[in-house]
């Protein structure tokens, strides 16, 4: 009888969430202190936190609102263990437990309803400046907290972002938004949605950003806008059959380069320049529901991505070669079938495979080539088993094989221990690998014509990490309470790593290479409290120690970066390791309704001293924001408007510091949005 309650609570869970994507809940109440979310990121089977074989952070659209934030990467400050910074002459990062070295983010999947994030034109990572969704088209966000290979491939090495956008099906009608500030903050949208025929709904949403930048500091400047166009049509073909349909276009533009430190003018060798990026898509997903237990899912998606930095690259001090540093274009063709079905009472299954077929040119990185092909497959698989109401076994295997990187098999093992209602131990141990860019295996790239500045290694293997982790969930609803902790041990092999494979001479070139073992131990948890009907409170921390050692084989090469002859270096490089994620973070959130219908929101970030990148560091720094809303009702005018305020307690650093010398200052920027709604 227990067992058969469980399983009837597990589905009604799943009843609640399923509606909670086709309709908006009816108090905040309901949304933070309901039944405890149900997720399908980690193990592609829908289920209770309490089930799911690692730590997710759920961001509801009621917090959405509430954000202090006119930027998609700043919402992962309120998610413990990671970390983030804003677009200035790079583009926004966003990684978990400080585990970077590349521009674009490589190692946490990224996925939007479904699609994947990464770009074989963008070093197979996520161009933050080309995420094709509005703040304002986001139902939720699931975060997965730790690998998960398993169920999405070698990419999502240390996590998973997934983007769950809004059902056409709620949005009738159109609205219309303005947003002006300091820092010239300029934004507009404009959002519809309705019917089409008797079986289709749609949305689509225009919207432009822009601003300039972070405060000028020493010798760069920086600007950003942002252009973005998404439409999705969901349509019901049958009783058992359903079709989504989205496509969009993204354009983007940042700056590039530095100013010379003598003359102050655009430095010839890197001179001030636009960055254009570009992207469009279109995703097919069609679901047949084959029975009350089992349904089968097909997508296919279609990525073009673009960028371009080029200049002319200075030769005997005149600029007379075309030079495109990040210049490339690549395009996806992906294909994925995944079949969800209850085995019985106490087992279910989620089984599938995918293919992709990335092809990327580039003039400069890879140099003479045309196309280079990149063809992966993989099949995926998990098992739940939940034979009493006090355990949940999850057991995962991935198989991949890529024609650069090879095969890899990555495993994962959890156990959840329901100790009561409330309370939750979960045990899990998994492993997981990353393999590089088409560039890190096929770089063919020259700085001038004496000097062979990249060269890819076809040979590079991949990293590897195996995770150790015990988690707890407690859910407390008597007292409007819940927490999830995590305690881990990651360890990382051959972490990968461009270095100079010769200091002596201009014509070896550098090349990604596995060169250390990291170990990374710490604890993270994520508290909710809602004191009253109308306060609600969420605090993050995170506290991590990591531990670097060099490889044998990374250090063997006697004139490399890492030899003997270059200290300063190799112990630059020891601190990125250990020092790229701050070893403690906190943000707070307090969100709380006042009277005359306003809502208020405060948020407050404290962060450690940590590395970004092996020649600079970031301080320790705190910051403020706050975001007070007024939802109107004039008449038959319906609306918002809204003051945000970003960094209050003034300018603080949070990139890149060269010394003494702050050189991304985040200062204050406010703005006011006027939102109508029609």
């Amino acid at each position: 009888m227990m067992h058969a309650f469980n399983r009837k609570r597990l589905a009604a869970s799943v009843a609640l969430a399923l509606l909670s994507l086709g309709a908006v809940a009816s108090t905040d109440e309901e949304i933070y202190f309901s039944e405890l979310p149900v997720v399908a990121s980690v193990s592609r089977l829908p289920q209770r936190l309490a089930d799911a074989p690692t730590s997710v952070t759920v961001i509801d659209r009621e917090m959405l609102r509430a954000l202090p934030i006119r930027d998609l990467n700043d919402i992962f400050r309120f998610v413990p263990g990671f970390q983030t910074y804003p677009n200035n002459t790079e583009a926004a990062r966003v990684v978990y437990h400080g585990l970077t070295d590349e521009e674009f983010s490589p190692r946490v999947q990224v996925l939007v309803d479904g699609r994947s994030m990464y770009s074989p034109a963008f070093r197979n990572g996520v161009n933050w400046a080309l995420i094709p969704v509005a703040l304002e088209d986001i139902e939720r966000i699931e975060v997965v907290r730790g690998t998960n290979a398993v169920s999405y491939g070698s990419n999502a090495f240390l996590g998973v972002i997934n983007i769950i956008t809004v059902d056409p099906s709620i949005v009738r009608g159109a609205a219309v938004s303005v947003s002006h500030g300091t820092q010239n903050v300029r934004d507009q949208s404009v959002r519809a949605g309705g019917k089409l025929g008797e079986a289709g709904d749609f949305r689509f949403t225009f919207k432009r950003q822009s601003d300039d930048g972070l405060e000028n500091r020493h010798d760069w400047i920086d600007s950003y806008s942002k252009t973005l166009f998404d439409f999705r049509a969901d349509f019901v073909l049958t009783e058992r059959d359903s079709l989504q349909f989205s496509a969009g276009h993204v354009d983007a533009v940042t700056q590039r380069g530095r100013l010379s430190t003598t003359t102050w003018l655009s430095n010839p060798n890197n001179p001030i320049r636009d960055f254009d990026q570009h992207s469009s898509y279109l995703q097919l997903a069609w679901r047949r529901a084959l029975s009350s237990g089992s349904d089968f899912q097909l997508r296919y998606a279609y990525t073009l991505d673009e960028g371009s930095d080029a200049y002319l690259y200075p030769v005997g001090g005149v600029p007379s070669l075309p030079y495109d540093p990040w210049g490339a274009r690549g395009v996806r063709h992906e294909l994925e079938g995944q079949h969800n079905l209850s085995l019985n009472e106490a087992t279910r299954l989620v089984w599938g495979a995918g293919w992709r077929r990335d092809t990327v040119s580039a003039a400069t990185t890879l140099a003479d080539q045309g196309e280079v092909r990149r063809d992966v497959g993989r099949l995926f698989g998990n098992v739940e088993w939940q034979p009493t109401n006090w355990f949940t076994g999850n057991l995962g295997l991935s198989w991949e094989d890529d024609n650069l990187a090879g095969e890899h098999l990555a495993p994962r093992l959890s156990a959840a221990f329901h100790l009561s209602p409330e309370n939750t131990v979960r045990f899990g141990a998994s492993r997981a690998y990353r393999t590089g860019s088409v560039v890190d295996y096929r770089g063919n790239w020259w700085r001038g014509p004496t000097q062979f500045q990249f060269g890819g290694d076809p040979n590079m293997p991949a990293e590897q990490m195996d995770t150790l982790e015990i988690g707890y969930l407690g859910d407390w609803r008597d007292k409007r309470m819940s927490l999830d902790v995590r305690l881990f041990e990651e360890k990382v092999y051959n972490r990968l790593l461009v270095i100079d494979q010769d200091i002596r001479t201009s014509l070896i070139p550098d090349q990604m290479s596995a060169i250390q073992n990291i170990r990374m131990r710490g604890l993270e948890f994520q508290y909710k409290w809602q004191i009253f009907d109308g306060t609600r409170v969420l605090l993050n921390q995170a506290f991590i120690r990591a531990k670097a050692d060099f490889t044998e084989e990374a250090l063997a090469n006697a004139w490399s970066t890492l030899s003997l002859w270059d200290p300063t270096k190799r112990e630059a490089i020891d601190e990125l390791a250990e020092r790229a994620a701050p070893r403690h973070a906190t943000s707070l959130m307090v969100m709380q309704k006042l009277p005359w219908s306003l809502e208020l929101t405060l948020a407050g970030y404290w962060q450690g001293k940590s590395k970004w990148s092996v020649n600079t560091w970031a301080d320790k720094s705190q910051r403020y924001d706050a975001k007070l809303a007024y939802p109107f009702k004039w008449g038959g005018q319906k609306g918002e408007l809204a003051y945000v305020g970003q960094s209050l307690n003034g300018g603080h650093p949070e990139y890149k510091a060269y010394g003494d010398l702050a050189a991304r200052v985040v200062d204050r920027r406010q703005w006011i949005t006027l939102r109508l709604d029609f």
